[in-house]
């Protein structure tokens, strides 16, 4: 294994990595618990929300040339609907909560580290990017009896916890893709998990 590089852009400077992003996130998502059944128009679609917001983050980890790993944030007012209305609903001002997207890394390079610098470099990043009182991101819930769950899989709630983030059941939004084993787009539901941004 050569020596991983890092690199952090925002905004239009996401635009170059936009197809190994989505290379990486289709590859990631295809595993429990998203079972993503991946598109490349779409990832791009969704990736254009964070190449058009002026203080969105992707955290780049490369190996040698190769994309292993990344994670995203943004404000939270520059998400979708489906992401910003739950916690409207739920009494915040989400001129002042900051969503983190993904936190994706190959299997190969986990256990390392990484997951914890994912979040070291997101929380920074949204405690220099203006008044922001909350971080926040959700997580797909599925059944404990679900078909397609490998042997032994753990929740990262634990990992979540020791972070300071505590889950909010109350609060959940809806999301559509196609799992791997369907035919067509279903609806998801993901609860969010947030933190005071010290």
């Amino acid at each position: 294994m050569t020596q991983l590089t890092t690199t952090r852009c925002s905004g239009a400077e996401i635009t170059p990595h936009v197809d190994a992003l989505a290379a990486l996130r289709i590859r990631v998502f295809r595993g429990f618990p998203y079972l993503y059944d991946g598109d490349v128009d779409y990832e791009r679609d969704y990736l254009a929300t964070y190449e058009r917001s002026p203080r969105s983050l992707a955290f780049l980890v490369y190996d040698g040339d190769a994309l292993i790993g990344a994670t995203t944030a943004l404000p939270l007012a520059d998400e979708e609907p489906a992401f910003r209305q739950p916690l409207e609903d739920a009494g915040f001002d989400v001129l002042r909560v900051f969503y983190f997207g993904e936190s994706l890394l190959l299997p190969g390079y986990r256990g390392q580290g990484l997951g914890h610098r994912f979040f070291d470099e997101r929380e920074a990043w949204a405690q220099a990017a203006g008044d922001f009182r909350h971080a926040c991101f959700c997580a797909v819930q599925r059944p404990a009896d679900h078909p397609l769950r490998p042997p032994g899989y753990e929740p990262l709630d634990r990992f979540w916890h020791k972070r300071g983030y505590r889950r909010r059941d109350d609060i959940t939004a809806v999301y559509a893709w196609q799992d791997i084993d369907a035919a067509r787009e279903t609806d998801k539901r993901l609860t969010f998990w947030l933190r005071p941004i010290d």
